[in-house]
């Protein structure tokens, strides 16, 4: 599914992946751990996708949340 979603907005699945966490409320500055240029310029590119509400609806379809571990 992310495949189908990320080739209908013409990006790479790390884009879209980059997209929807930062359409989470509260999410400003993920880290992306680019190590060379071209991953750093693909995330920058990322903030420009625009998600509908249909495309976040299906990508969350498959997820399924876990309680945070550690001491937050």
């Amino acid at each position: 599914r992310l495949k189908t979603i990320a080739e209908k907005l013409h990006v790479k699945r790390a884009q879209l992946a980059l997209a929807w966490i930062l359409s989470k409320p509260g999410v400003c500055a993920p880290i992306i751990g680019a190590s060379k240029m071209y991953q750093l310029e693909e995330a920058v590119a990322a903030t420009a996708i625009k998600l509908s509400d249909d495309d976040i609806k299906a990508l969350e379809e498959l997820y399924q949340p876990h309680r945070i571990v550690g001491n937050l």
